[in-house]
């Protein structure tokens, strides 16, 4: 096997409760287990998310340093990569943990429609999260949601506000933004392609799309995204068991098309970390 594969699992979110699924990690130390056992399952980076001690989704930097500590100790090579998602806050909040200078975070640089709600990231606050990405050397992942956010990340690393190569996910089956389509996902690539030779790019299907998007993801040669933030569930009828069983899934994808999974010092290469 080679072409090495990074996976990511999306351990917790801000959409997901143990009333969906009791395997959701909420708690610090719930998120270090599951992430560990993510980890020893094959994943490489941990996209994480916050709450605060109602279950509530935040950006509280404390909690987020607490997190990327327990992390650093139980994973010792793992890609950390912390989210600036809009649902855990309002404005530059949403960038408070950056200073804690995690190896990743999440930007989305355009904004589109949820199931109920804007996701809103006006150009003057992407300014600002690409500026503190930059100063404390942290590499972004963006989150596309929509064809105009691939074009607008080139757009940012071209006038040298995002540092290069780019790291672009592909975020597909959103209600109300882009659909889950392989002609699409395909169109995604290629454009991608056209604009940032040198870019990485990867995939992020929700709901009952998340096994289709990590098997295009792996059959095309790009990287992919699991976990319970975007998928409480296995299949229609069982609730995943945990972070490790869906990470488990991608790696047998892997494996089905012959790629090797890629240890964390594989991925912190490939990402340029």
């Amino acid at each position: 096997m080679s072409d090495p594969c990074i996976i990511c699992v999306a351990i917790t979110g801000s959409v997901p409760t143990q009333a969906d699924n009791p395997a959701v990690p909420v708690t610090i130390s719930e998120q270090v287990e599951s992430t560990h056992a993510a980890y020893e399952a094959g994943a490489s980076i941990a996209h994480c998310h916050v709450r605060d001690d109602e279950g509530k989704p935040t950006s509280d930097p404390e909690r987020f340093a607490r997190l990327k500590e327990g992390i650093e100790k139980h994973c010792p090579d793992m890609i950390v990569q912390l989210s600036t998602g809009g649902r855990s806050g309002a404005g530059r909040e949403r960038g408070g943990m950056l200073p804690l200078s995690p190896d990743m975070a999440s930007l989305s640089v355009g904004s589109n429609n949820f199931p109920t709600r804007v996701y809103e990231n006006s150009p003057d606050l992407v300014d600002w999260l690409c500026s503190q990405m930059l100063e404390y050397n942290v590499k972004p992942e963006i989150e596309a949601f929509d064809l105009s956010h691939i074009i607008q990340a080139t757009r940012l690393q071209k006038a040298g506000k995002l540092k290069g190569p780019l790291y672009v996910q592909f975020v597909m089956g959103v209600q109300n933004a882009m659909i889950a389509d392989e002609r699409v996902f395909d169109f995604y690539i290629e454009t991608l392609k056209r604009f940032a030779p040198d870019a990485q790019w990867c995939g992020a299907g929700i709901g009952r799309h998340q096994i289709e998007v990590n098997e295009w993801c792996i059959r095309k040669g790009g990287h992919t995204r699991t976990g319970l933030e975007d998928n409480i569930r296995l299949d229609r009828d069982n609730l995943a068991p945990s972070n490790a069983a869906l990470v488990e899934r991608a790696v047998s994808l892997c494996e089905k098309y012959e790629r090797s999974v890629a240890t964390c010092a594989e991925a912190r290469q490939i990402l340029g970390l």
